[in-house]
């Protein structure tokens, strides 16, 4: 059994999972799988996944529904189900992991807490620049300065979030601070995830229901969400912004003045 699974939201950008690919395969810890939460990748993207499953130094599973509009959430949760850890991470197709990000999520896990940890905006330009081989020597670990410089342009942000703390006593006075749970960079025991039913289908439009609706049912049941920031990080690739749909708003807000935990709308659905 994995020690941990890494579940991967993606959709047709094959170059990004590339790059996501190349710093898994440099990570400071082993012993995960990974699965591919597929919302309907067309079919040469597909072959292109089984050529990535067949060279990829750690099991790889790919979990694919068919392109209907964004599902996002209704593939997350078939992902779930084929994870074989207890402990899951959630990551995005288009954030490359700092070396040590598996190992930071694995080593801070604790009963009854989801970890979350942060991600610095990459601009145009270095997008640009990595590649595959870039990235499995460790070049965005090395990009601070020109991320500095980057977002005084405005075309980075969130550059003090790159910055990887080792020290122990300086973790917990930069994550003494509350934060919100982040979709693209969270984890927990899959036992919680469960006991909330997993992510609420009814979410067709990106945002709020992979992460806020996620962190506020999870709270509900006295799970509590700890910070990684510094520790678990993230280097998110430079694409469009999508916009932040009324209609999820609206949902949320219905969900939040139920406070019903458990959805019926997500792994297990109500008959």
């Amino acid at each position: 059994m994995p020690k941990i699974s890494i579940i991967i939201s993606f959709y047709n950008e094959i170059n990004f999972l590339r790059l996501v690919f190349a710093g898994l395969e440099s990570q400071s810890f082993s012993g995960f799988e990974v699965i591919i939460a597929d919302d309907g990748s067309g079919e040469e993207v597909v072959r292109h996944i089984k050529a990535l499953q067949k060279t990829a130094s750690f099991p790889v599973k790919h979990v694919w529904q068919a392109d209907k509009g964004f599902r996002k959430n209704r593939i997350l949760n078939q992902s779930v189900l084929a994870a074989e850890s207890p402990y899951l991470v959630f990551v995005d197709g288009d954030c490359i992991l700092h070396k040590h990000f598996v190992g930071e999520h694995y080593r801070n896990r604790a009963k009854g807490v989801c970890l979350t940890g942060r991600r610095v905006n990459l601009s145009p330009e270095l997008t640009r620049q990595l590649t595959p081989e870039k990235v499995a020597n460790g070049y965005p670990e090395k990009l601070f300065w020109k991320l500095f410089f980057h977002s005084l342009q405005r075309d980075a942000s969130y550059v003090e979030q790159a910055w990887y703390c080792r020290n122990p006593l300086l973790r917990r006075v930069l994550n003494h601070k509350k934060r919100g749970l982040l979709g693209s960079n969270f984890s927990l025991h899959k036992n919680d995830l469960l006991a909330i039913n997993g992510f609420d289908e009814r979410y067709e439009l990106p945002s709020i229901g992979e992460d806020t609706d996620i962190e506020f049912r999870l709270r509900l049941i006295g799970v509590k969400i700890r910070s990684l920031k510094n520790v678990a990080i993230q280097y998110h690739l430079s694409h469009p912004k999508q916009p932040r749909p009324k209609e999820n708003i609206e949902l949320f807000n219905e969900i939040e003045a139920s406070k019903v935990a458990c959805t019926p709308f997500g792994i297990k659905r109500q008959k």
